[in-house]
């Protein structure tokens, strides 16, 4: 199977040893995506403005690699607060509309840069 990786200027490098995402076989995986302009200034705004962000960031991977939000099959959402979960739960549904890839919504206790969502994303490339 070969692989390779994907990096792109529509979204922040990567601030680790990773790859923004990685084509294998069928699929692309693309890495956990904060709210991090691609010029690296962080969006300090509430979970609906940070989430747009991170959308804009997936967006612009999934461009690279000649994708859209509808190749998405798998979605894996960290969220700091599962209080704030409706308001990042309606600016999910803008985005994928009536494409609605499987998810996980996880808690946790603490996202890289104090942020309050990381979503991460499976997309299949066709065969």
């Amino acid at each position: 199977m070969a692989i390779s990786f994907v990096s792109t200027n529509q979204a922040p490098a990567a601030i680790g040893p990773y790859s923004q995402a990685v084509k294998a076989g069928s699929f692309l995986f693309a890495s956990g995506q904060i709210p991090l302009r691609p010029d690296g200034t962080l969006v300090e705004g509430d979970i609906v403005e940070q989430t747009h962000q991170v959308f804009a960031n997936i967006k612009g991977v999934l461009a690279e690699a000649g994708l859209t939000l509808s190749d998405v099959v798998k979605a894996t959402v960290f969220i700091k607060d599962m209080n704030e979960f409706g308001r990042l739960n309606e600016v999910y549904g803008e985005y994928f509309g009536d494409h609605k890839p499987a998810r996980s919504t996880v808690e946790v206790a603490r996202l890289p840069r104090d942020v309050q969502v990381e979503i991460e994303v499976i997309a299949y490339l066709g065969e």
